[in-house]
């Protein structure tokens, strides 16, 4: 698995096309599915003693085009978490509220606790995804100097991605651990999954027909992930980049991750008993044994 993890995980130098929507042939589906039981039980415990150790957040960020899987992902992978310790974002169209601020803001207070895992269900990159796909976007924020789309100055993205890289670093330097998972899925698997939201009834409230003209837009969102990832992917906060075409595959892809880099953390134990507790621990025991 460790070389699993090591092919998936993005440098600099990451090209989209190189890495795969599907790795049926080395893990199969069944695999997957009882890996998973198994790790998720595993990320539960470690969840536990993070809860009580109050040191660190964890921070756990999801990208993917639509009908990437991550809402089912979610659900499957943290579905036996403690709920006072994992509270999920999902980030939509900033509201005017959120306007009033830079477009880190409500990111920003919606970090995790110490001792809490939060989750992005989209996260801040949508800041240089969709709005880098729909630049007029951009004038909602009401940026000084902007008043058309012509007035985005040609570095404004690489200052963005300079500015995310930062914000993350701060949060890691202040003890937050950062996963950022793009979910990556074929076009094919896209149409098949769009396909089945419309054919089964169960499935039709998922389906918008926005879905079919950003679809149009693929091309350009597979340019501007691939650029995000190569300028954001650093050693405090990797991308790890997940084939998703199989949904069973990438969540046990996605929390075998999270459990290998936890365990990397020696120093997450449930704190100990005070002194003061500890050698009355013995008188506290006698006193409720003998009360009843």
């Amino acid at each position: 698995m460790n070389k699993l993890l090591k092919k998936f995980t993005a440098d600099d130098h990451f090209i989209m096309v190189d890495n795969p929507t599907d790795v049926r042939p080395d893990i199969t589906e069944e695999e997957a599915i009882e890996g998973l039981k198994k790790v998720r039980k595993q990320i539960a415990k470690i969840q536990d003693v993070i809860y009580a150790h109050n040191r660190y957040a964890v921070l756990i960020c999801f990208q993917g085009m639509d009908t990437a899987g991550k809402d089912s992902l979610i659900r499957e992978v943290f579905q036996k978490f403690n709920a006072r310790g994992v509270v999920v974002h999902s980030f939509k169209t900033p509201t005017s509220k959120e306007l009033q601020h830079d477009y880190l803001w409500r990111h920003a207070v919606a970090l995790p606790e110490k001792g809490k895992f939060g989750v992005f269900n989209r996260t801040h990159y949508e800041n240089v995804l969709v709005t880098r796909v729909h630049p007029e976007y951009i004038l909602h924020e009401n940026i000084p100097g902007i008043d058309t789309v012509k007035d985005i100055p040609k570095d404004f993205w690489k200052l963005r991605y300079d500015q995310i890289n930062a914000f993350e670093q701060h949060v890691v330097n202040n003890g937050t651990i950062v996963f950022k998972f793009f979910l990556h899925l074929s076009k094919d698997e896209q149409k098949n999954r769009l396909l089945r939201r419309l054919e089964q009834e169960k499935h039709n409230w998922k389906f918008s027909p926005g879905d079919l003209k950003e679809r149009e837009l693929w091309d350009q969102y597979m340019t501007c992930y691939e650029e995000a990832i190569q300028h954001t992917s650093k050693k405090h906060a990797p991308w790890y980049i997940i084939p998703s075409d199989n949904k069973a595959i990438s969540r046990y892809l996605v929390a075998k991750i999270i459990l290998e880099k936890l365990k990397k953390y020696k120093d997450i134990q449930y704190p100990e008993m005070p002194p003061e507790i500890e050698q009355h621990k013995a008188a506290y025991k006698r006193e409720l044994e003998d009360n009843g």
